[in-house]
């Protein structure tokens, strides 16, 4: 699933080459895409508008449009979002299109593209935000977008038990963590997975949460992590690099690149895939 860089990286690429350009037309082909308001309201919704900014909370991508309404989307597993010149072959699995203005003698379509069909396309009435998106109004800060240091981590952490990894992830901790960060973020702070907020001395939190930061702002400039088992592109095609990057996820039984002493290991829980080095992470 794309994590906070890559939506970071498809939301920059939103702001570059369709914010400020007049949505003329919109088709919606599989209705699962838009199940949250349906069909209709996401034509009537977006047709005739201008995307007046591209923002981002977590994993989810919010533009406001000059009609009031907002445009909410999230890739969730496969979902791409792609900018390509009209009359382009659309890939398979495209279910909304938005036809854009002319700019410099181009006019392009906007592409949301998601072969899983778990992703999803929302336009909304943003004084409406908590009935139709009461997922927003839960999510922890943002490490990007928000303010964020070791007394922020230390009150949305106070008062839940339990290992570090899997309250990384949780969104209401957290929001834009996911699997490959939270390992990654571990394994630069040289904690392990499985140790709990509450052992966390002052000086650890701090860590942790400045690696939280630096993670996701390297990963952002690297456009991101693409894997060879995930759609992640950006919005004009290109794969991220961060992976290159990676001291753990990916690497299980080669040598750490951070102790050079031991190999990275894997452990399952829950259903989700940890890896970690034995001898870094405490």
């Amino acid at each position: 699933m794309p994590e906070l860089p890559e939506v970071e990286t498809v939301r920059r690429g939103i702001e570059q080459r369709v914010v400020g350009r007049l949505i003329t037309s919109v088709e919606v082909g599989r209705e699962r895409s838009v199940r949250r308001v349906g069909r209709e309201a996401v034509i009537h919704g977006l047709t005739g508008t201008t995307m007046v900014n591209a923002r981002r909370r977590g994993k989810y991508l919010l533009c406001d449009l000059d009609s009031g309404d907002e445009v909410m989307i999230h890739l969730r597993m496969s979902g791409r979002v792609l900018v390509e010149p009209l009359g382009t072959e659309r890939p398979p699995h495209t279910h909304v299109v938005l036809t854009l203005a002319e700019r410099n003698g181009v006019r392009d379509e906007m592409w949301f593209v998601d072969q899983r069909t778990f992703g999803e396309v929302v336009v909304f009435d943003p004084r409406h935000t908590a009935q139709v998106l009461p997922e927003l109004a839960r999510l922890g800060p943002d490490p990007i977008v928000d303010e964020f240091n070791a007394d922020v981590l230390a009150q949305h952490l106070h008062g839940r038990r339990g290992a570090l990894k899997p309250l990384l992830l949780n969104q209401h901790v957290v929001a834009g963590i996911g699997n490959i960060y939270a390992d990654e973020v571990l394994h630069r702070a040289g904690l392990r997975w499985d140790r709990t907020a509450d052992s966390l001395s002052r000086k650890k939190m701090a860590t942790l949460a400045d690696c939280i930061v630096e993670i996701l702002t390297d990963a952002i400039e690297a456009g991101g992590s693409t894997l060879v088992d995930t759609q992640y592109v950006d919005i004009e095609g290109n794969v991220g690099s961060f992976q290159e990057n990676h001291r753990v996820y990916g690497r299980v039984g080669q040598g750490c690149l951070t102790c050079g002493k031991t190999s990275i290991r894997k452990v399952v829980v829950a259903g989700r895939s940890t890896c970690f080095c034995p001898r870094c992470q405490k």
